[in-house]
């Protein structure tokens, strides 16, 4: 007998769009629940693509106009996957629209907005949530897992990098759709926001809040031409971005992002030191954990590659797929959220991390870009 409807409306059809659409597709097949989610209404303003997108992926409807989309009664839950500088507006009137919402990292352009955002959710009584996909890798939550059992110990050391290569060229315009994200205006910060964003949000799960934090960014190419003024304009966003903090646990950060390394698509690593065993994870071997124990016989004693795809519930989400040794994907990490997304809706208790939960990733961001311009260090709020 078929669940519930959870009847979805999609505003945006990118790279996003499809990963979202995709887990929308996928969930009901492999965690089942008392919903049953629908491709309802997808929204852009060209028509023509939206039409496209809406086809392939089995939408039901097309709109537009965002606002008609959150006037409709036939759509439960809206899922946000534009440019930054529009979750805001299109959050604050689903909000009130009593819609559910599922929102594209990061929340929002600032920490200002992001309050706003937190404000309306939470006074509209909507369920929310933020579109941090890397906690839900398997090998990323079982990380997750041993840290809470207390396998680490103490922890001295949390240290991640994500690295691309796509805007070395000169030439690349910024602006425009695919290019956005090199536009201060609509993207609000350039690495540090995209793919920083994602390292905050899982070390924040696995290693607690920041206490402090001194932050370098550079703009390597300082002007380009704009693809909607046809103009040279100035580069606003950062093409790189370090910064060193310190955990409220006293352990120390590192972390590392850019668009400037030649060769590297998109490499994300982390790696955690703790006084009795060490975690190291790599998006592209992603169904795969490196441990460390220091409390194994010292004869065997070395770095192990859990291999996490055993179907139990000691690797996480795996008892939902395949038989054990056949790993999953990059796209699982989306069908896993929807998943939890349900699974909150069903059980009362909210899956993170919902508006309130990615401010605190914002509040980083923020204090990143104010450090940079400082060259200082910056006190997080306490939480």
């Amino acid at each position: 007998m078929p669940g519930k409807p959870l009847r979805v409306g999609m505003i945006g059809y990118g790279f996003m769009g499809r990963a979202h659409s995709n887990a929308y597709k996928q969930v009901g097949q492999f965690f089942p629940s008392q919903h049953e989610v629908v491709l309802q209404a997808a929204c852009a303003r060209n028509d023509s693509e939206i039409k496209k997108f809406a086809e392939q992926w089995g939408y039901a409807s097309v709109e537009t106009n965002w606002r008609t989309l959150l006037d409709r009664k036939d759509i439960d839950v809206v899922d946000i996957c534009v440019p930054n500088n529009l979750h805001k507006e299109i959050a604050i009137a689903a909000a009130a629209a009593g819609k559910m919402i599922l929102c594209e990292k990061p929340l929002a352009m600032n920490v200002a907005e992001g309050r706003e955002m937190v404000a309306a959710v939470e006074a509209a009584k909507v369920a929310n949530m933020v579109w941090y996909n890397y906690r839900r890798i398997p090998a990323v939550s079982l990380a997750k897992k041993l840290i809470d059992e207390g396998r680490l110990g103490k922890i001295f050391h949390y240290r991640a990098k994500f690295l691309q290569d796509w805007t070395i060229k000169a030439d690349l315009p910024q602006g425009g759709q695919g290019l956005w994200r090199l536009d201060v205006a609509a993207a609000g910060s350039g690495v540090s926001g995209d793919l920083l964003a994602h390292c905050i949000d899982t070390a924040l799960w696995l290693n607690g809040g920041l206490d402090s934090l001194c932050a370098m960014t550079e703009t390597f190419v300082k002007e380009r031409m704009h693809a909607l003024t046809g103009k040279v304009e100035k580069v606003g966003i950062d093409d790189a971005c370090q910064f060193l903090g310190k955990f409220a646990n006293g352990s120390l950060a590192n972390f590392e992002s850019t668009r400037y390394a030649r060769g590297h698509k998109a490499l994300y690593t982390f790696e955690i030191n703790g006084e009795d065993m060490s975690l190291f994870w790599d998006l592209h071997d992603l169904h795969r954990l490196q441990v460390f124990d220091y409390n194994d016989d010292s004869k065997i004693r070395g770095w192990k590659s859990i291999h996490v795809t055993d179907n139990s519930p000691d690797h996480p989400y795996m008892a939902n797929w395949w038989v054990p040794g056949l790993a999953i994907g990059y796209d699982a990490s989306f069908t896993h959220q929807v998943a939890d997304f349900i699974q909150g809706l069903e059980s009362g208790t909210p899956a993170a991390p919902t508006f309130r939960d990615a401010l605190q990733t914002q509040q980083i961001l923020d204090a990143i870009l104010e450090s940079s311009k400082a060259k200082a260090w910056v006190d997080m709020p306490k939480q």
